[in-house]
């Protein structure tokens, strides 16, 4: 922590580094937030742990998770609240409006998690507390400090999951735990760190090339590296091992729905509006969800009737599950028609965008340890990682809708954009809200068809497919945690309408269980993007020029789905004139 202030902070980092918007040609209400969000979000960004996409060096410490560094930020961050409501809005510029509202609903985001305590339930079916170590172990590594530092880390790994088992033995006297049926098998992830030796252990990966580190430092580096691991994360991870097996799992709840949780129906409307950027009722968002599965449905019966199959839908889907011809013989064959995909589109990308980003992406296979109960795939600044793990299961018509939401021009593409916006504060360079960055994912799956990426009547049922299952997602969570449908139930209303395999089927229903709301932002999100699109195609008819729309929705970087039809309606006002000119 800073002895200064964080307003006193933001005022001297502003002095001594001349960060814009501290000079006396800004008005007062614009300094004034440009401090708050500067000053918060160095605090913020020392309060997280490191993780995979992370563009900062390696730190050598681990985060607080005891109970009083919680209060600490929820009084911090209730404090942020109060200065944001003593500056006028009306007052700030046009540049300042859209980052207070960006930032704004972030911070109640943020209240609103300490106060339901979720620190409490740091694991759940699709993400863990200790994976995301191992995550950071994936990092880049670039100078012999960062080697050091994550020897740092790996030595606070004891007391780092100490205080986090500490906190999940408070949820536990509450009732707030994931549900049990959605962590079964999940302490593999635990024993895959016990049971290994040293340098086969995920922590010692940086370890294994360090290109450009001097010979001696490799030596020692790499030996104490292998102590920390048989000293330090080995025994930590025993206990946790320990902990989760005849403590934690047999007292978590039996009960499905968020509902169920303390204050159940508040923390689940809280939870939508985290993962959404909207206020919406659950019911509502239950039958629009139906409504588009149904229309989704006739359009996948279309397709199939393209293909010549003669047989029904569900004969048609067993099809699909069972024949060899839609599955990769090995793990590299999947990976290379993952890698033909992404480059054909970049031989297309110039014909849809204005700006393209300058940072690369590789295509990676999911770690070992998380493979069996990881989603498909999953993108990011710099990587596209793709699940090689039970290949039947990973069929090859999904390939390119799937590549498409998790490269290019998806999360590989749009969150690289957004680091590379240096003009905009931190905040917003970094900012990932999933309700944008879900929604544009999934909206570039939908754009495969205009850029003819889709070859096969098989290959567009599975961009339908994708579709059909993130709206079936709007019907699934909100029944699960509002409308009390069972587990089975959910698997069954996803076999019944989606072509996804069996594996998949279930480890998506255990990750929306156990992540109340996050899987309501893909379609909703995607909802809010196609709306504006047809709204600026209408408007503006002939003048309607798509690599403006599409340049205009990635340079806001990732905003609430308001801000975000705002500045379409700006779009339109302006006649349809892109922030890249130049480039259209």
């Amino acid at each position: 922590m800073h002895s200064l202030s964080p307003w006193a902070l933001a005022a001297a980092c502003a002095m001594t580094l001349g960060i814009a918007g501290f000079t006396s040609k800004t008005n007062d209400a614009d300094a004034r937030l440009q401090a708050i969000y500067t000053a918060e979000w160095q605090w913020r960004d020392e309060q997280l742990p490191d993780h995979e996409d992370s563009q900062k060096p390696i730190r050598d410490h681990l985060p607080k998770t005891d109970p009083a560094s919680q209060a600490m930020r929820l009084r911090t961050w209730q404090d942020v609240l109060q200065k944001l409501d003593s500056i006028p809005r009306a007052e700030l510029s046009s540049a300042e409006q859209l980052n207070y509202d960006v930032y704004r609903p972030q911070i109640e985001a943020l209240i609103a998690s300490q106060k339901f305590r979720d620190y409490e339930m740091p694991a759940n079916a699709d993400t863990t507390f200790w994976t995301d170590l191992g995550a950071t172990a994936r990092r880049p590594y670039r100078t012999v400090q960062d080697y050091r530092n994550w020897i740092g880390q790996m030595r606070d790994i004891p007391r780092y999951f100490r205080e986090q088992m500490d906190e999940m033995r408070q949820g536990l006297k509450r009732g707030f735990t994931p549900p049990r049926v959605t962590l079964k098998g999940r302490d593999a992830s635990i024993t895959a760190v016990t049971e290994a030796t040293p340098e086969a252990s995920l922590f010692y990966t940086p370890f294994k090339d360090m290109p450009g580190v001097p010979e001696p430092d490799k030596v020692s580096l790499r030996a104490l590296a292998i102590i920390t691991i048989r000293e330090s994360v080995q025994p930590a991870y025993r206990e946790l091992l320990k902990f989760m097996r005849t403590e934690y799992l047999p007292g978590t709840r039996t009960s499905l729905a968020a509902y169920d949780l303390p204050d159940g129906q508040a923390f689940y409307r809280a939870k939508i509006r985290e993962f959404t950027t909207l206020d919406q009722d659950p019911a509502a968002i239950h039958a629009f969800g139906e409504s588009e599965v149904g229309r989704l449905h006739e359009q996948m019966l279309g397709v199939m009737k393209e293909t010549g199959f003669t047989g029904d839908f569900p004969a048609f889907l067993k099809f699909l599950r069972t024949d060899p011809r839609f599955q990769a013989k090995t793990p590299e064959e999947l990976l290379m028609r993952a890698v033909w995909i992404a480059k054909r589109f970049d031989g297309k990308a110039s014909q849809f965008f204005g700006l393209l980003p300058r940072a690369r992406f590789g295509i990676r296979p999911v770690p070992e340890d998380l493979a069996p109960f990881y989603t498909a795939g999953r993108g990011g600044p710099g990587v596209y990682l793709l699940n090689t793990y039970d290949l039947p299961n990973r069929p090859l018509y999904n390939l390119t809708a799937l590549t498409l939401h998790e490269s290019a021009p998806g999360h590989a593409f749009q969150m690289p954009l957004a680091l590379e916006h240096k003009q905009q504060p931190e905040f917003r360079q970094h900012t990932y809200l999933s309700a944008y960055g879900e929604g544009w994912a999934l909206y570039c799956e939908l754009l495969g068809l205009e850029m003819g990426m889709y070859e096969t009547p098989y290959d567009r049922f599975g961009m339908l497919n994708y579709q059909i299952w993130r709206a079936a997602r709007l019907v699934v969570d909100t029944g699960i945690h509002s409308q009390g449908w069972s587990r089975d139930r959910a698997v069954a209303y996803f076999r019944e309408n989606t072509a996804l395999p069996e594996h998949e089927i279930e480890t998506e229903v255990d990750r929306y269980i156990a992540w109340p709301a996050q899987a309501l932002s893909y379609y909703l999100g995607e909802d809010a993007i196609l709306k504006a699109r047809a709204k600026a195609e209408k408007a503006l008819g002939a003048h309607f020029n798509l690599r403006a729309f599409h340049d205009t929705v990635l340079e806001l970087g990732s905003v609430p789905l308001p801000v975000l039809t705002a500045r379409i309606d700006r779009f339109i006002a302006e006649g349809g004139k892109g922030p890249y000119p130049e480039l259209e």
